[in-house]
């Protein structure tokens, strides 16, 4: 499979619309060939869907994409272009509803986490009054801010999640939508 990217703009630019080219003996090489789906829910090759995100990501997020491929062997059906935009569609539809399924999870499991955190910091921080008030030797006053500490340590996974985490999933599944959503031309040789 031999691919090249171009584009009718400057990369990066919104507006434009970016052209990520694929040359392919056959259209049945951008297909995972192992998939007994129907042609147009076949999941794609694993390579080739490496390719096609992999070039969409470089360009501007709010730039339309456009799949060329060059076909040495014309495709049988005559419908081919509809049913690959379909096809391609169907795909990473899917893949967008699967990131948005690992998105909803992963802030389920920051919900709960915030809720663990939240209730051993607040643990942590009574224990901590509790320990520092059995006396003024530096033991107690050290263990109380071990508890202290030991109690922001419990929130450090809820703000990794809410703060970083969710971000390059939000990010994969606009892309997908972008994928979904580009136009598709095939070209003969």
């Amino acid at each position: 499979m031999a691919a090249s990217i171009s584009t009718e703009s400057q990369r990066g630019r919104a507006g434009k619309r970016g052209v990520i080219s694929l040359k392919l003996r056959e259209l049945d090489q951008l297909f995972n060939k192992m998939d007994p789906a129907p042609f147009h829910e076949k999941d794609l090759d694993q390579d080739a869907e490496e390719f096609i995100v992999s070039w969409a990501e470089e360009f501007h997020k709010r730039q339309p994409l456009e799949l060329v491929l060059h076909l040495e062997r014309p495709p049988a059906e005559p419908d081919a272009v509809q049913m690959l935009r379909q096809a391609l569609r169907n795909y990473f539809s899917y893949r967008a509803d699967l990131s948005r399924l690992e998105f909803r999870r992963l802030i389920g499991r920051g919900r709960m986490s915030l809720v663990i955190g939240s209730l051993v910091l607040v643990l942590a921080g009574i224990a901590a009054n509790l320990v520092r008030g059995m006396g003024d030797a530096a033991m107690y006053r050290i263990a109380g801010e071990g508890l202290i500490i030991g109690g922001w340590v419990a929130m450090w996974r809820p703000m990794e999640i809410f703060l970083y985490e969710w971000w390059p999933i939000a990010r994969r599944r606009r892309l997908f939508q972008r994928l979904a959503e580009m136009t598709v031309t095939i070209r003969g040789g």
